[in-house]
C-alpha cells in the first residue's frame, strides 16, 4: 500500500493490541488468530452475501472505491479483518481511530490534518472507528461534515445495532452492511486451514474431524474463539514422535472448561434474549423459556433483571387468567434476592415454566392500555358526587356521597349505582376472555349486568340466633 507524501501527517496504521499494524507482518509468537487473519478477499472466509463475488461492497474494496460504511456483527464476524484488506487495497491515507481514548479534540485535529492531506495530494483519508458505538452522539456529530464533503471515508465497526448507537444523520450517509456468525462449517474450514497452514500450526498438529466440530459448535460463530480454543488446545497436547502432538476430546474438554457465552448486558444481545423469553412463555412454549432464562443466567444477567421482566410478564400476558401466575412469579423474585444465585436460579425456572404452562389472557393489559389512552385524551371528568366521602358537614352539604349503594346491601353485593364519570357512562374497559379464571370472572361479569337491568334487589337481612 502506498503511503502520503506527507509522512509527517500519516499516522500509525490500524494496530492490534500489542502495538502492531494490522498489514504487519505478525511474529511467530502471536496468537494463531492473528497469525491466520485473512490479508484478501479470496482468504475471507464467510460473509458471501455482503463480500461474495459480484457484490457491491466486493467490487468497491477490488476497484479503491470503498463507500462511508458501517460493519455491524457479532464478535469474531470478520469486521477487523475487513478493515484491514481494505488498507491492504485502498491507495488513500488509511487511518485507524480508537473510540475509546479519543475525544473531540482529537478528532478535530485528525480531520484538519484529512483536510491538508487532501488539498496536497489530491488522496482521501479512509478513516477506520472500531467500536464505533463508544463514540458520545457530538463525537460523532464532528465527522459529519467532513463526510459529507467527502474529504474522509469512514468506516466503522460495532458489535451493537447501528440504528440505536449511530447518529441517523451520520447512518443516513453510510451504508450498513451487517455480518453473521460464522456457519459452523465455515469455523471448521478456518481450523482446518490453521492446522495445515505454515502460518498456523503447520501440520505439526492433529485432529480428528470431531474436534473441529466440537469447537465450531461451541464457538457460536466467533472465528476468534475458535482459533484460540484450537491453540490452547494444541499447547495442552503432549508431543508425541517426531515432534507431533493430538488433539483428543479429553484435551479440548479441558480447553474449553466453559463455554463463552455471546451476552452483552448493556447491548442488543441482552435485548434479544429478554425478549426470546418473554415471547416464549407468551406461545406457552415452557422448554424454550427455561433455555433462554438459562442462556442469560449463565451469560451474566441480573438474575433480579430477569425476575422483573417474569413478574411484568405476569401481569401483561396472563392477568387473570391465572392470578397465582403473579403470586409465584413474585416468590421467585423474593427467593432470588434471598439466597441469591445458583440457587436462586432453579426458582427462577419455576416461574418461567409455570408462566408458560399456564392460560393467558392480556385482556388487564389491555384495559389499562385503554383507560390510559382515555384519560390522555382529556377525559379526566370530576369524581361523581356520590363516589365521595364526606367527613364533614359541609361536604355532606354539597352533595358528598348522596346516592351512594353499599353493595353488601344487594343480591349478591351488585349495586345499581354508575361509578363511572358521566362522559364515560357505558365504556367498558375491561373484557374478560374464556381463558382460565377469567372465563369465571367473565361470567361474574355477565351475572352482574343481568342483575342491573332486571334492577338490583337489597339483599336479605342476615338471621339473628
Amino acid at each position: 500500500m502506498s503511503r502520503s507524501l506527507f509522512p509527517e501527517l500519516d499516522p500509525p496504521l490500524p494496530s492490534t493490541a500489542g502495538g502492531r499494524s494490522l498489514l504487519d507482518e505478525p511474529p511467530a509468537d502471536a496468537p494463531l488468530s492473528d497469525r491466520m487473519r485473512p490479508r484478501t478477499l479470496a482468504e475471507f472466509e464467510g460473509q458471501g452475501e455482503v463480500v461474495g463475488p459480484g457484490t457491491a461492497l466486493r467490487r468497491a474494496i477490488e476497484s479503491d472505491a470503498v463507500h462511508s460504511l458501517i460493519l455491524w456483527g457479532p464478535p469474531g464476524s470478520g469486521k477487523t479483518t475487513l478493515a484491514a484488506i481494505i488498507a491492504r487495497q485502498t491507495h488513500g491515507r488509511f487511518v485507524p481511530f480508537s473510540a475509546v481514548v479519543s475525544g473531540i479534540r482529537e478528532i478535530r485535529e485528525l480531520m484538519a490534518e484529512s483536510d491538508a492531506h487532501r488539498r496536497a495530494t489530491g488522496r482521501r483519508t479512509i478513516l477506520f472507528i472500531d467500536e464505533i458505538h463508544r463514540f458520545n452522539r457530538a463525537q460523532q456529530d464532528a465527522f459529519l461534515p467532513f463526510v459529507e464533503r467527502g474529504d474522509i471515508v469512514l468506516i466503522g465497526a460495532t458489535t451493537e445495532n447501528p440504528s440505536f448507537e449511530v447518529n441517523a444523520a451520520l447512518l443516513s450517509r453510510s451504508k450498513v452492511y451487517v455480518l453473521r456468525r460464522l456457519e459452523d462449517a465455515e469455523i471448521v474450514r478456518l481450523l482446518d486451514r490453521a492446522l495445515a497452514s505454515e502460518r498456523g500450526l503447520g501440520g505439526r498438529v492433529e485432529a480428528a474431524t470431531a474436534i473441529g466440530e466440537e469447537i465450531a459448535r461451541r464457538s457460536q460463530g466467533d472465528a476468534r474463539f475458535a482459533l484460540n480454543t484450537l491453540e490452547i488446545a494444541a499447547a495442552a497436547a503432549p508431543e508425541g514422535t517426531e515432534g507431533r502432538r493430538t488433539i483428543t476430546p479429553a484435551i479440548l474438554a479441558d480447553a474449553l472448561q466453559r463455554t463463552a457465552l455471546y451476552h452483552d448486558k448493556a447491548g442488543e444481545e441482552h435485548f434479544n434474549l429478554i425478549s426470546a423469553l418473554h415471547k416464549s412463555m407468551r406461545a406457552s412454549d415452557p422448554d424454550a423459556a427455561i433455555y433462554y432464562l438459562a442462556r442469560m443466567l449463565e451469560g451474566g444477567e441480573d438474575p433480579l433483571y430477569v425476575a422483573r421482566r417474569i413478574v411484568r410478564f405476569a401481569s401483561e400476558d396472563i392477568g387473570n387468567a391465572d392470578p397465582r401466575a403473579l403470586m409465584i412469579a413474585v416468590a421467585a423474585k423474593e427467593a432470588v434476592h434471598f439466597i441469591g444465585l445458583p440457587e436462586g436460579a432453579l426458582a427462577l425456572a419455576q416461574a418461567a415454566v409455570y408462566c408458560a404452562a399456564a392460560p393467558k389472557s392480556d385482556r388487564v393489559y389491555r384495559a389499562y392500555g385503554e383507560a390510559v389512552a382515555a384519560i390522555r385524551s382529556g377525559t379526566t371528568d370530576p369524581v361523581p358526587l356520590h363516589l365521595r366521602n364526606a367527613p364533614t358537614g359541609l361536604m355532606s352539604s354539597l352533595g358528598y356521597g348522596k346516592g351512594y349503594e353499599h353493595a353488601h346491601d344487594y343480591e349478591d353485593a351488585v349495586a345499581g349505582m354508575e361509578c363511572l364519570p358521566e362522559s364515560l357512562r357505558g365504556r367498558r374497559f375491561y373484557l374478560p376472555s374464556d381463558a382460565g379464571y377469567e372465563k369465571t370472572i367473565r361470567q361474574f361479569l355477565e351475572h352482574r349486568e343481568a342483575l342491573r337491568r332486571r334492577g338490583p334487589r337489597r339483599a336479605e337481612p342476615p338471621r339473628e340466633g
